[in-house]
């Protein structure tokens, strides 16, 4: 058989055991749906109110559960957008180039009109071999996707997808409603747990079910509340999984905080602006996914602010970008030694924004 369709088979095989662990969590919520509905409150609970009640509240919380879990699986990451692409002729001219200096010259004119902040610790601008594109802000290649994904976070094996900016919001809440599942769960079905250990149920399969139902809920709310918490906390600092283990690196060096805007806006970061959709599985975040707002001070936001980052930079017209204006503040504009700043346009316009490049450019290889 040729190369290439052993390839073809083994890529199709990795692609059906990527999907186990999906498989694996719908099954678990299926038999739970079963365990709870006909075992357990139709069979087992007595009360008539006490089981409209548990029907009624157990359906809302499941269907947002199953909303937000279908989101994070099947909303496709967002890739980079044309602009940090390499075009056909630079791609070419780059791979015929040995020399760095030669590299680097093409990599500067390429991106410095790009709403680029970040760089590898060496100072260099972030380039992937695999994807041939300048990556922006926040950006990694997923070696499972194998593509560059906006903002990622991790790729996560239980909904087979990449965790980034289209779906960050999706799996937070897929994440809350998951705990609070089975958090009702485990309350609502304690003190039938209790009777089953002191005779007190009839001897059906029924008192089987109640007893695994209550075991799964508990120890699955372990799980789930520690990794809620997490990932709350990567919320309120506006930082990503992959960014707790490598901070981000400016060109002043590595800043943990350097996306940071304080609790309430990074909050919005995520969820947006308006707040009636913030417990809703549908999109809502703010910005694009290629350039975010930045704070570059080596200072926790939240903390009071220092007495030099009471101003923020001034705005400059230039070429035009489809990119969203990027507030700074005093202590960002200093960094950027030729005068690059962001705009806030009042009317419907693009947003205007003067380049700038790097003086010691090299490429980063990732993948």
């Amino acid at each position: 058989m040729a190369p290439s369709g052993s390839r073809n088979i083994r890529g199709g095989c990795r692609r059906v055991l990527y999907w186990i662990p999906v498989l694996f969590i719908c099954l678990i919520v299926a038999w739970s749906y079963y365990a709870y509905v006909l075992q357990l409150c139709i069979e087992t609970v007595e009360n008539l109110g006490e089981k409209i009640v548990y029907l009624l509240a157990y359906h809302v919380l499941f269907i947002l559960f199953v909303w937000s879990y279908w989101q994070t699986i099947f909303t496709k990451p967002m890739n980079p957008l044309k602009e940090f692409h390499l075009s056909h002729s630079d791609k070419e001219l780059l791979e015929r180039e040995d020399r760095g200096e030669s590299q680097q010259e093409i990599l500067r004119r390429i991106s410095k009109d790009l709403p680029i902040y970040t760089r590898t610790t060496s100072g260099a601008i972030r380039y992937c071999e695999r994807c041939h594109l300048v990556k922006p802000d926040r950006c990694h290649h997923c070696s499972v996707c194998d593509k560059c994904i906006l903002k990622m976070d991790h790729h996560c094996p239980w909904v087979n997808n990449c965790v980034g900016f289209s779906n960050y919001k999706f799996f937070t809440l897929f994440l809350a409603y998951s705990l609070l599942y089975c958090l009702f769960i485990t309350a609502t079905d304690l003190q039938y747990f209790v009777q089953f250990w002191t005779n007190g149920l009839p001897d059906t399969q029924a008192k089987f079910h109640i007893m695994f139902l209550f075991f799964a809920s508990s120890m699955f709310s372990v799980s789930l509340a520690s990794l809620f918490a997490y990932h709350c906390w990567l919320v309120c600092k506006n930082r990503s999984t992959l960014e707790v283990f490598r901070a981000p690196a400016f060109r002043h060096g590595t800043d943990k905080n350097g996306f940071s805007l304080g609790v309430s806006k990074n909050l919005r970061q995520v969820f947006g602006d308006e707040k009636k959709y913030w417990l809703l599985p549908v999109f809502s975040s703010q910005g694009d996914g290629c350039s975010f707002p930045t704070c570059l001070v080596n200072q926790d936001p939240e903390q009071p602010a220092s007495p030099s980052g009471h101003a923020a930079a001034k705005s400059t017209e230039g070429e035009t970008h489809p990119f969203p204006a990027k507030p700074l503040r005093e202590s960002q504009s200093r960094l950027l030694s030729n005068g690059q700043t962001w705009t806030d346009s009042e009317g419907p316009e693009d947003k205007d924004r003067q380049g700038t490049s790097n003086p010691a450019l090299t490429i980063e290889k990732e993948t």
